[in-house]
């Protein structure tokens, strides 16, 4: 079955499309770049979904505020890079400032609320509620973007054919460079973390720490301190993902409510604590969201929950729950 569909996958996007599938489907550059945008997409929703994963999915901490962490990463972000010129250093920035954002968080709020979710909910909405306003009397409502380092410019020609011409000349597929980087970053940040999660003495300390804490701690190590620094990856993460966002789209008001949904909508389809599943959860709901925004644009946003009532319902614990 599984290489039956890629096969077929394959077929669409290396072939030549003859009429009656063009019928069916529309232009082959539709269909291409409505996929391209979903893997990129699902690149940058799982930027903020791994981080949110390791704060929600795997240490258990109800973290309503994480959108706001990307957004308030991006701002930062925007006015380091603004100040300086230089894109790399606002994303350096964004992510150290939502690192120390989210362990003062974890230690002055979390700590203090272990086990106890609905508090942990109510509170943390009120500080998303609060850094809202916050963020919109800083900035206002004005949109801003990031500028991409000037070599990731442009765009680039893939090696799959569009049409073929009445002469006979191939026209390529060209795709936005940076939003294939996105892709790149979003593969090799997820390698790193299940790397992290599965390989490190760190990383096992911390899946221990949430299954037994208090057998880890009587073992000596400083558990407060190792969920300190989890949680600081894991806002960092949104805030880098904020800068991510802030070139491939935009920044604006209303960015955080729409990640942190995006969020909960993968960790839930992809599986709690799972690092390999918040990609296959990303992937799936960007997809959705993406090609229903191509074909169903009236429904286009009605897939994504389908698909969380749909895996809800067969698998409850998501799609590769209980995986690291």
């Amino acid at each position: 079955m599984g290489t039956a569909l890629a096969a077929a996958l394959a077929y669409l996007i290396f072939a030549v499309w003859p009429d009656w599938l063009i019928d069916l489907l529309g232009r082959k550059k539709t269909f291409v770049n409505t996929l391209l945008n979903g893997l990129t997409l699902a690149g940058l929703y799982f930027l903020v979904a791994s981080g949110f994963t390791l704060v929600f999915g795997l240490m258990r901490n109800v973290n309503l505020a994480h959108g706001s962490m990307y957004l308030l990463g991006a701002y930062i972000g925007y006015e380091a890079a603004s100040a300086t010129g230089n894109w790399f250093f606002g994303a350096a920035v964004a992510f150290l400032a939502m690192a120390v954002a989210g362990a003062a968080l974890q230690v002055l709020v979390f700590r203090h609320m272990q086990g106890d979710d609905l508090r942990q909910t109510l509170v943390t909405i009120g500080i998303s509620i609060v850094a809202a306003d916050l963020m919109l009397a800083i900035w206002t409502g004005t949109t801003y973007q990031f500028e991409p380092p000037a070599w990731l410019f442009g765009t680039v020609e893939l090696p799959i054919i569009s049409v073929i011409k009445s002469s006979g000349e191939a026209v390529m597929i060209k795709f936005p460079a940076y939003r294939l980087t996105v892709l790149g970053v979003a593969v090799a940040i997820g390698v790193a973390l299940w790397m992290f999660l599965n390989r490190t003495h760190v990383g096992m300390m911390v899946r221990a720490g949430v299954d037994d804490r208090e057998m880890l701690a009587v073992s000596g190590v400083n558990v407060q301190l190792v969920f300190a620094l989890v949680f600081a990856l894991g806002a960092g993460l949104a805030g880098f993902a904020g800068v991510i966002g802030g070139t491939a789209l935009s920044i604006a008001p209303g960015e955080d409510v729409r990640y942190l949904l995006a969020s909960l909508i993968v960790v839930i389809v992809g599986g709690m604590g799972s690092i390999p599943g918040a990609a296959v959860g990303a992937l799936l709901i960007a997809m959705a969201e993406q090609f229903g925004l191509a074909y169903f644009p009236t429904y286009g946003v009605v897939l994504t929950f389908v698909i969380m009532i749909v895996v809800l319902a067969v698998k409850p614990q998501g799609l590769m729950g209980g995986s690291a």
